[in-house]
């Protein structure tokens, strides 16, 4: 892959396919607008997550060069300067911000919101424990945004609860994976793991975990739920999730991954079939 396009982090695109949950529990799959404007807030968020990933490799390329993978990313390496990293995130950001004008000023403002707390994260806010993974979650909580409100689709508030917790699970997940690569040697690449410990780690990791699991369940049995799409089936749906989250679960604490959630996704099979099928059965019973 060319190193300019490496820099753009492609494979951590499918983070943002969180944009389209707001289709799919809001019934507006059958909506020709609707649907190109969340293909438009997609293709928006991919280019301003991509200005994002090109502005940290160039801020953090030094701590970089510590890391046993990430020195190999483009800006550390030495295979793109810092100077055609700045050109490269200006472009992204521009197209970006011309295809969220395409869907209004709502999907401009959430683009807007999420570039300058990536920027305070990736400056400062990064270093401060436990709140370093509230912003990481943030980031996903805005993508679900731009997927309802900045489209026009009212969000719901069990999807922004399991969006959250999932999110959060995900973050300190990454933060484990993180702590156990690097060792003692984890403070000389990212200061906050200073503060993190296999075992506050796993605690937060098993609340969050329990918290999805619990919200989601109660989500597919709410009266609520059950009015608005018609079914009270989605409870047949639990045992992908709960399938998809201990095989996460088996590949942090038995094969050392996590530490990059896009890569786990689209890298397992197992992982990558209950989501097929939780998909699937989901798209079907709320057809029926």
């Amino acid at each position: 892959m060319p190193a300019w396009l490496r820099l753009l982090r492609p494979h951590q695109w499918i983070k943002n396919s969180f944009v389209f949950v707001g289709l799919l529990f809001g019934h507006a799959w059958n909506d020709p607008q609707l649907l190109q404007s969340a293909l438009l807030a997609f293709a928006a968020f991919c280019l301003t997550s991509s200005t994002v990933y090109a502005l940290n490799d160039i801020a953090d390329r030094v701590e970089d060069r510590a890391h046993p993978k990430k020195s190999r990313r483009p800006v550390a390496s030495g295979a793109i300067s810092p100077q055609a990293g700045y050109a490269i995130a200006s472009a992204c950001f521009l197209g970006g911000m011309l295809l969220a004008s395409l869907c209004g000023k709502h999907l401009v403002m959430l683009l807007v919101g999420y570039l300058l707390l990536q920027v305070a994260y990736s400056h400062g806010l990064k270093h401060v424990v436990i709140l370093d993974v509230f912003l990481i979650a943030s980031g996903f909580m805005l993508r679900i945004l731009a997927g309802t409100l900045g489209i026009g689709i009212p969000p719901s508030q069990w999807l922004l609860l399991c969006g959250l917790l999932l999110t959060l699970f995900l973050g300190f997940a990454k933060r484990r994976a993180e702590l156990m690569l690097l060792e003692d040697a984890g403070g000389n690449h990212r200061r906050v793991l200073e503060h993190y410990s296999e075992g506050l780690l796993d605690q937060m990791i098993a609340v969050t975990a329990a918290g999805v699991l619990v919200a989601y369940c109660l989500y597919t049995v709410s009266p609520d739920t059950v009015a608005l799409h018609g079914t009270d089936k989605l409870v047949y749906t639990i045992p992908f999730v709960l399938y998809g989250m201990f095989r996460y679960l088996y590949l942090l604490h038995q094969r050392g991954g996590g530490g990059d959630p896009a890569q786990e996704v689209v890298g397992d099979w197992h992982i990558i079939a209950s989501g097929a099928a939780w998909l699937a059965t989901t798209l079907l019973l709320l057809r029926a």
